[in-house]
């Protein structure tokens, strides 16, 4: 028996969010003690063409709020990408987790071969819900949350493994 789409992605995606809300409480004390700038520290990047920290955590939201939106058969909550704040991000983070969370476990869980379409800058992808939800929206966002870690990492926050699981239950 596969896992629940529900547990395979509303369930990880706000238990992901919460955990990278803290490592952005981290890194916003770590930027005040070490005098750094929010915005040096949400426009750093590991690589040129990489998005900075700011842009991993619109992706992490979008991709996630996306996800559900799509298993679920309604329209997400619009965001604008104009955060340039820690706060403003976990407000962000907040607005996400909200919406997920009011999302019911029916509403995503049923036909795993239910397709489901995802547009891109250069192509359609059609996917079934399981395969989306299993080869897409789960790396996507794990991607995108392991480089935002990262990104903070590289700077000198003081992060390790425990701080991106976060609490185990």
């Amino acid at each position: 028996m596969s896992a629940s789409l529900y547990g395979s992605t509303a369930a990880q995606f706000v238990r992901g969010l919460h955990n990278l809300s803290a490592l952005l409480e981290k890194g916003a004390a770590w930027a005040k003690e070490n005098g750094k700038s929010e915005e040096s520290v949400l426009n750093t990047r590991l690589a040129e063409d990489m998005y900075p920290l700011v842009r991993q955590v619109q992706i992490v939201s979008d991709m996630s709020k996306g996800a559900v939106a799509r298993l679920a058969g309604v329209t997400p909550p619009s965001m604008e990408d104009t955060e340039t704040t820690f706060a403003e991000l976990h407000a962000r983070i907040a607005k996400t987790i909200s919406f997920i969370e009011s999302v019911n476990s029916e509403q995503l869980d049923g036909d795993d071969s239910r397709p489901i379409t995802v547009k891109g800058r250069n192509a359609e992808h059609h996917f079934t819900a399981h395969t989306y939800v299993m080869s897409f929206a789960i790396p996507n966002f794990y991607f995108h949350v392991t480089t935002a870690y990262n990104i903070l990492r590289h700077l000198g926050v003081k992060l390790g493994k425990s701080d991106f699981i976060g609490e185990i239950k």
